[in-house]
């Protein structure tokens, strides 16, 4: 055999090893990669089409992945594509009414353009005005806090008037965030609405039975235990590459199918573990026991309150992502707060079940995590009477968002303060949120 032909064996080889390589990672590594190009498309089309910004690379939180990915907007089409160095692992998002959506565009939507930026008025809503009067220890307080790393936006209302505000460069009061696991919270009072307006629904928090597959023990599984985070179903909330968490929210076409499909790891209502997966199991039966499609939290909630900047968007099935995908202006989220904190009462008409923020802001003990937990809400009193938090008033709860996303509510102090933002790994610790509520708080006492 000539020396050429050794060569060109040799270099046969090394392509074919090489080539085998490539597959061998790319199979081992495929769900974190997948994740990946599915986060950075996701987040490309709604920074996009959702707010009108032109730099959705900053809302990417660092990993080693995002030097290699390469992004393609396409906004004649409402398209948002992502790859690894623009051949492997391809994903894209659509852009419809509803939001952005991975693989394809919401079942049932009817356009390839986003929802507009005020979407149609409804009733007369929640009325926030703007206090004229400044306030020497608001204003200090707020600036402390809108110096912290990542904030976006500010809003405090007290006796249902904004007392201040601030927004940092290239945001203003009519600049949608997202909200993340805000939604949660607004989770929780979309049951409290749909059990409301529709009675014959189905939606007793004991009631069992929720999914036809469920033929093992998570029948038993109430939905109660989703709303408290205590199903036992197996899962994993870290935002890494390829996680439980990531795989669905970034590579699953039905969200609340992935997480249904997760084995029992304990018995339902003796354990809690904060999940994702679990608040889009309970948006995925309202959907199914009121009959109403993507549309829900606009026509339940947004239009009523006058959240009109509020976006609640859908996977590629056409179910909700109340998980994680919920975009609105920091006033909007105020507007949710006082909802709240008004025990769901707007302009003098109970859109609330008469004690529903109760039960929402009630913990029920359980093993496994400890952090205080109502349904879908945080608290501040954990079931034992002990205040976690001693720098807020005792009777504070709060929906809270990944990246450092808050709307905490004080009754005693008749206060809603919002907190928006990018920080990546922040917690309200490290933030100071709870300082900044505890001294306005006392500004306003």
């Amino acid at each position: 055999m000539t020396r050429r032909r050794i060569a060109l064996l040799s270099l046969l080889v090394v392509i074919v090893v090489v080539a085998a390589a490539l597959v061998v990672v790319g199979f081992i590594y495929r769900p974190m990669l997948r994740t990946g190009t599915g986060y950075a498309a996701h987040n490309a089309c709604a920074v996009t089409f959702l707010t009108g910004r032109a730099d959705p690379e900053t809302d990417l939180p660092p990993n080693p992945l995002v030097p290699y990915l390469r992004t393609d907007v396409d906004e004649e089409e409402g398209t948002a594509t992502v790859s690894v160095l623009g051949v492997a692992f391809r994903q894209t998002a659509y852009v419809s009414e509803y939001g952005c959506a991975l693989g394809d565009r919401v079942a049932g939507s009817q356009q390839s353009a986003p929802p507009p930026e005020l979407v149609a008025p409804g009733p007369e809503g929640i009325d926030l005005p703007v206090d004229e009067v400044s306030r020497a220890d608001v204003e200090t307080a707020l600036d402390e806090a809108a110096a912290q790393e990542g904030t976006r936006g500010l809003v405090v209302v007290h006796d249902g008037r904004i007392i201040g505000e601030r927004y940092a460069d290239g945001f203003d009061a009519d600049t949608r965030q997202l909200g993340w696991s805000m939604g949660k919270s607004v989770a929780s009072t979309l049951v409290g609405r749909a059990r409301l307006e529709q009675p014959d629904a189905d939606l007793d928090p004991a009631g069992t039975g929720l999914r036809p597959e469920w033929t093992d023990e998570r029948a038993q599984i109430s939905l109660d235990d989703l709303m408290r985070m205590t199903p036992g179903l197996e899962w994993d909330e870290e935002y890494d590459l390829g996680t439980p968490i990531t795989q669905m929210l970034f590579d699953a076409p039905d969200m609340a199918a992935f997480a249904a499909s997760q084995p029992l790891a304990h018995e339902p209502g003796t354990y809690r573990q904060y999940s994702s997966g679990t608040t889009n199991l309970i948006c995925d039966l309202l959907h199914e026991r009121t009959g109403m499609g993507p549309e829900i939290a606009e026509e339940l909630l947004f239009r009523p309150l006058g959240m009109r900047s509020a976006v609640l968007e859908a996977d590629a099935s056409g179910r909700s992502v109340c998980s994680s995908y919920l975009w609105a202006t920091p006033r909007d989220f105020a507007r949710f707060g006082q909802f709240a904190l008004d025990d769901g009462v707007v302009n003098g008409d109970r859109l609330l079940p008469e004690g529903w923020m109760e039960y929402s802001t009630t913990v029920v003990p359980a093993g496994g995590e400890t952090e205080p937990y109502g349904a879908q809400w945080w608290v501040n009193v954990a079931g034992d009477g002990t205040p976690p938090r001693m720098n807020m008033p005792e009777d504070s709860y709060w929906a809270s968002g990944h990246d450092g996303q808050y709307v905490v509510v004080v009754p005693s102090a008749d206060l809603v303060v919002v907190r928006t933002g990018f920080t990546p790994g922040a917690t309200m610790d490290s933030l100071e949120v709870d300082h900044l509520v505890d001294a306005l708080a006392q500004a306003v006492g």
